[in-house]
């Protein structure tokens, strides 16, 4: 057993309590306990203690939506919309993509992630078995979905039944790992047909998987749809019973007051994505709203080809300021809202009821931000600090499921007297 002290622990627990001087103890790969540091310290007295000074200790965030490979684009094309983005400059570029570019790649996306603080991801990509490998090898914690299109051949199969053979080997080979574990991921209602998507529902159902989507990114997307399908994307997913308490949406920037209740009325998990949806122009996804009718929502990164980046901290700074200005009030979006869609909202669109708390019988998946740094004082409200003050930079340690995985440089700081 292991017990790491810091000047403050914000547990994110149910009931959010904020320990100052707080302490956790670590016993394999769970928190055992957490609370006041005297109070931890006094239970575990012959534990090995690490103090980590002016220092914030709280749970890793979550990722719930990344292309993780695309830091190989990272700059590319920057600066259009959407779909001529992708058909210009990303669609043609994957098309050559060979296994140890997409595991190279995934692999600098997923040291960014742990070096800003980030302990778990969703990805959504192709030959995903690279990807993986890579975050067997980096020690994160992922959900990973092989992405399904119409489009065949393509680089995760030559044909439907090919591509379904690959998820059914990344499920099989992968679900025994304490870590990590396969979704199924179609694309978009513009990339797949209706007899696909159901096929695709009836695989994750199969498999015991996660189905996650994007879905409804852009007024242009919802357009196209009701042309084509004669429902909006919400409507139009529902409408082939591929919407459950089991699903994941990412995006959701247009969406009407009806597709709210329908996702809250299924038990979808949405995830928002404002740094790309403001840099392709994507829009504003109404946050406040899909909160207040009960939708559990997460904050993702997006691919760092469109973002660019794949730092949570920086990601949640934005989701705070991002949700008031849509709902045009201060108090639509509070520091804890953000923070909490950031790691519970984060754990639940993952299904991973263990991540998103310190708590005892929670996953040990945690990270350090320095209050060692000018912008980081004072601290009248540490929540506020972290959604407002930090930019992920700050972190000197990061922890996953027990072990350390990530340690920044040294910071001063003055002892914790408990």
């Amino acid at each position: 057993m292991k017990l790491y002290a810091a000047r403050y622990l914000v547990t994110q627990n149910d009931r959010r309590e904020v320990f100052s001087p707080g302490a956790i103890a670590v016993d394999g790969r769970f928190v055992a306990d957490a609370g006041s540091a005297a109070a931890v310290m006094a239970r575990h007295g012959g534990a090995a203690v690490e103090d980590l000074g002016e220092s914030v200790l709280l749970p890793g965030f979550v990722n719930a939506h990344a292309h993780v490979p695309m830091s190989a684009f990272r700059g590319l094309g920057d600066d259009k919309p959407l779909m001529a983005w992708l058909n210009e400059d990303i669609f043609t570029r994957e098309a050559k993509w060979k296994p140890g570019g997409i595991e190279r790649a995934a692999r600098a996306s997923l040291e960014e992630m742990l070096a800003t603080g980030t302990t778990s991801f969703f990805d959504m990509y192709m030959l995903e078995e690279n990807v993986f490998r890579a975050a067997d090898e980096t020690g994160i914690r992922g959900l990973l979905g092989e992405n399904v299109t119409r489009f065949f051949p393509q680089l995760g199969g030559e044909t439907e039944e090919a591509l379904f053979s690959r998820i059914r080997e990344n499920a099989s080979a992968w679900r025994a790992h304490p870590r990590l574990d396969a979704a199924v991921a179609p694309h978009a209602v513009y990339t797949t047909d209706p007899g696909l998507l159901k096929r695709a529902r009836a695989l994750a159902d199969d498999l015991g998987c996660v189905f996650a989507m994007h879905m409804a990114e852009t007024k242009g997307e919802t357009a196209d749809c009701i042309a084509a399908r004669g429902m909006r994307p919400v409507q139009y997913c529902d409408s082939l019973g591929i919407l459950d308490s089991r699903t994941t949406l990412f995006h959701c920037v247009d969406v009407d007051d009806r597709d709210i209740d329908t996702l809250a009325r299924r038990g979808c998990a949405v995830v928002t994505n404002p740094a790309s949806n403001l840099k392709l122009a994507s829009g504003v996804a109404p946050v406040a709203k899909m909160l207040a009718a009960g939708v559990n929502v997460a904050i993702g990164t997006d691919g760092p080809a469109s973002n660019n980046a794949q730092n949570m901290v920086r990601e949640t700074w934005l989701a705070a300021l991002v949700g008031k200005c849509a709902a045009g009030a201060p108090d639509a979006m509070t520091a804890q809202m953000a923070l909490d869609m950031a790691t519970r909202g984060g754990a639940a669109a993952l299904h991973e009821p263990k991540a998103g708390s310190l708590a005892p019988g929670f996953y040990a998946d945690f990270f350090a931000l320095s209050l060692d740094c000018p912008h980081m004082r004072p601290v009248n409200d540490i929540v506020s600090n972290v959604v407002y003050c930090a930019t992920g930079l700050e972190n000197t340690l990061t922890v996953v499921d027990g072990r350390e995985v990530w340690r920044g440089p040294a910071k001063g700081g003055l002892p914790i007297a408990v």
